[in-house]
C-alpha cells in the first residue's frame, strides 16, 4: 500500500534571469512537487524590462504559459542599480535564439502580489525562492512586517564565505546589488536556507555534464546547452575551470532533494556601510560570536547527484 500523495509545496520564485536563473525556473516548472503560486521579476542581472520578459520567455519554453508572472522592483531600496551584462549578455539570456513571449504580464506589482499571497495563504504554507537581489522581499517586509511570521522559509542564492565575493573581493552579486534588502531579510526572523558561492562553485557545468543534457535532444535541452555555453565562458576564464558555476538552480534542487546538500546553522550579518566590504555576508561559520543563528548556510553538495536531478527534470519538458 502507498500512503496519501504529498501535497505540492507552495512557492513564489523571485528572480532576475540570467541564464542560471532560467535553468532554475525550468527545474521548478518541470517538477510536480512544486506549486508555483507566481513568479516575480526584479532588476538585477539586467534591468526589469528584460527580467520580466525573460521569465515569460522561459515559461513559454517550458510550455507553461499559465504561470502568473509579475514585474517587481526596478531599482534597489536605496542605491543605484548595478547590472551584469558582461556575464549574461545584453538580453540577460544570450546564447539561444528564443521568441518574444506571448503570455501576459500580470497587472499587479510583484511586491503587492507577494504581500497579498502570503497574507491570504495559511501561515507557514509559502516558501520564497529568491534567485536575485532581495529588493522585492525587503520592500514586502517593509510594507507588511507581519509577513515574517507567515512565510514558511526563504531559500536563497546569495553571499559567500570562504569563496569571498564574485563582484568585489568581499561581496557576491545578489547581495551587493541591494545590501539593505538583504539586511532586512536576515534580520526578519524568517527561517533562511542560504546557497552561497561556497556551494554553487561546486556545481560546475563541465563538458561531460553539458553533453549529458544535450543528449536529451529536446528543444528545452538545446536551449539550456546554448545558455550554458554562453554563460560559462566568463567564469571559465576567471576561475580556470572546466565549466562555470550553476548558482541559482541549487535553490530549487534543495527543495526537491535536500539530502544532496549539507551545511550548518550560523549567524549571518550583512555589511551595508563600508565602501570596502559593502554587501559582504559576514557568516559566523566557526561560531566565534554569541549572535543567534538566523540561517542554514549550505557548504557542500553532491554535484553529480545535482546534475542527475537537473537532467531528469529537464527531460520532462
Amino acid at each position: 500500500m502507498t500512503g496519501p500523495a504529498e501535497e505540492p509545496m507552495k512557492i513564489i520564485i523571485d528572480t532576475d534571469p540570467g541564464q542560471d536563473d532560467a535553468v532554475a525556473l525550468l527545474l521548478a516548472l518541470a517538477s510536480d512537487r512544486l506549486d508555483i503560486l507566481g513568479i516575480t521579476a526584479v532588476a538585477g542581472n539586467v534591468p526589469l524590462p528584460l527580467t520580466q520578459k525573460n521569465v515569460r520567455i522561459v515559461c513559454e519554453l517550458a510550455q507553461k504559459p499559465g504561470v502568473k508572472v509579475f514585474a517587481g522592483s526596478r531599482a534597489p531600496m536605496n542605491k543605484p542599480l548595478i547590472t551584469a551584462e558582461y556575464l549574461h549578455g545584453k538580453s540577460g539570456l544570450d546564447g539561444p535564439v528564443l521568441p518574444d513571449p506571448q503570455m501576459p504580464l500580470q497587472p499587479q506589482h510583484g511586491v503587492d502580489f507577494i504581500v497579498d499571497t502570503i497574507l491570504r495563504e495559511p501561515p507557514g504554507d509559502v516558501t520564497l525562492c529568491t534567485l536575485g537581489p532581495l529588493t522585492n522581499i525587503g520592500l514586502a517586509l517593509q510594507q507588511a512586517p507581519q509577513l515574517s511570521e507567515r512565510i514558511k522559509q526563504i531559500v536563497m542564492m546569495g553571499g559567500g564565505l570562504f569563496e569571498g565575493g564574485n563582484v568585489t573581493p568581499a561581496a557576491e552579486f545578489n547581495i551587493y546589488v541591494d545590501p539593505q534588502a538583504a539586511q532586512a531579510v536576515f534580520a526578519s526572523g524568517i527561517p533562511i536556507v542560504m546557497m552561497p558561492l561556497d556551494v554553487t562553485h561546486k556545481v560546475l557545468t563541465t563538458r561531460q555534464r553539458v553533453a549529458d543534457i544535450a543528449q536529451l535532444g529536446t528543444p528545452v535541452a538545446r536551449a539550456v546547452v546554448e545558455m550554458l555555453e554562453f554563460f560559462e565562458r566568463y567564469d571559465e576564464e576567471k576561475y580556470g575551470t572546466d565549466g562555470g558555476p550553476l548558482h541559482d538552480p541549487t535553490v530549487i534542487a534543495w527543495l526537491l532533494k535536500p539530502d544532496l546538500f549539507s551545511g550548518r546553522y550560523c549567524n549571518v550579518e550583512i555589511e551595508t556601510v563600508s565602501p570596502l566590504t559593502e554587501g559582504m555576508t559576514v557568516i559566523d561559520w566557526w561560531q566565534v560570536t554569541d549572535r543567534p543563528h538566523n540561517a542554514l548556510v549550505i557548504g557542500d553538495v553532491d554535484a553529480d547527484g545535482f546534475f542527475k536531478l537537473l537532467a531528469d527534470h529537464l527531460a520532462r519538458l
